[in-house]
């Protein structure tokens, strides 16, 4: 039998502090909405689909941060598996190697291990999400006219996290029994950036292949 999300993932082991929406805010009400969704059995391809009258930079904004959440919460779990010593490089198995910029600290794609990428890429994605000035949460406050574009990268750099996960850390992840939940976190977060095309296809190949 399946366990329970709660019995899998545990809370204390996530990556970053969870990104929480404030109550009574319209992104809260989404976030509700989305979640409902989610837990009622549809179709994941419809559970992306943006809802009636609502604004589509509101429900990726939503969306990013959930999946920033459950990937953060997925990664934190298998990071006791994921040391300098068994993934010296960020990788995705020998075809396909990532290599860290931000342009601040690391202005040149620089090859890291796998944990010190994932330090900077949810630090990184953390000071996104918490700037006002790229999610703002504010009433009548309008998204920045690159928010797209900053949320395609932030979705791009977190497919990465799903590739070395299911690369190198494949039999940890069934040997705790976390496929089924991992894999339907992956399927919604395909759904997700098919709907809006927001990742080139050609970065998703290497778990479609």
């Amino acid at each position: 039998m399946a366990l329970c999300l709660g019995q899998v993932f545990s809370k204390d082991k996530t990556f970053r502090p969870r990104k929480r929406f404030e109550p009574g805010t319209q992104r809260f009400e989404l976030y509700k909405k989305a979640q409902a969704s989610l837990k009622s059995g549809l179709d994941l391809r419809k559970v992306v689909q943006l809802p009636e009258g609502e604004n589509l930079n509101d429900w990726i904004a939503v969306h990013v941060v959930d999946f920033f959440n459950r990937i953060n919460l997925i990664y934190g779990t298998m990071s006791e598996y994921c040391t300098e010593r068994t993934c010296p490089i960020m990788s995705g198995g020998l075809r396909y190697e990532y290599r860290w910029q931000d342009g601040d600290d690391y202005k040149k794609p620089t090859k890291l291990p796998a944990l010190k990428y994932m330090n900077l890429l949810m630090d990184w994605i953390e000071s996104l999400i918490n700037n006002e000035d790229i999610f703002p949460t504010r009433v009548g406050v309008p998204f920045p006219k690159n928010f797209q574009q900053v949320c395609k990268k932030i979705l791009s750099r977190l497919f990465r996290v799903f590739v070395h996960v299911y690369i190198h850390h494949f039999d940890s992840i069934c040997s705790m029994g976390a496929e089924a939940h991992i894999n339907t976190c992956y399927k919604h977060y395909y759904y997700f950036i098919s709907e809006f095309n927001l990742i080139d296809h050609s970065e998703l190949e290497p778990l479609v292949r």
